[in-house]
C-alpha cells in the first residue's frame, strides 16, 4: 500500500492502472482508523490487488480534486475502486470492512 499525496501522482495512477483500490483517510477519526485497518488486512490477504490512500489532513487538495473531478461527494474515511480511469465503486464509514472489499 502506498500513500499519494498529490494530483500529479494520483493522475498517474489513473492514467496508467487499469484497477486499483483508493482510500482517503482521517488520520483522527477513530472510525476512519477502524476503516484503514480493515483496508489494510484486505490488501494483505488479496495481493494481487493494488491500493493507495491519502491522508485528508495532509492532502486536502487531492481530496478535493477526486471529490470534484467524479462528482462524488467527500466523506473520510472512503474507499474507491477505480476501473480504467473511473470509479467503479465507493463505500464510507462503517460500509468499509475487509468482507465488503473481498466481493469486489
Amino acid at each position: 500500500m502506498q500513500k499519494i499525496e498529490t494530483v500529479q501522482q494520483f493522475e498517474q495512477l489513473a492514467e496508467t492502472k487499469p484497477r486499483f483500490f483508493f482510500m482517503k483517510h482521517s488520520l483522527t477519526c477513530p472510525i476512519s482508523s477502524n476503516a484503514f485497518t480493515d483496508y489494510q488486512a484486505f490488501l494483505n490477504n488479496n495481493r494481487e490487488e493494488e491500493g493507495f490512500y491519502l491522508a485528508v489532513q495532509e492532502s486536502r487538495e487531492l481530496s478535493n480534486h477526486i471529490a470534484e473531478k467524479y462528482g462524488i461527494r467527500h466523506e473520510s474515511p472512503q474507499v474507491f475502486l477505480f476501473i480504467d480511469g473511473k470509479p467503479g465503486w465507493n463505500a464510507s464509514h462503517w460500509h468499509i470492512t475487509e468482507k465488503e472489499l473481498s466481493k469486489l
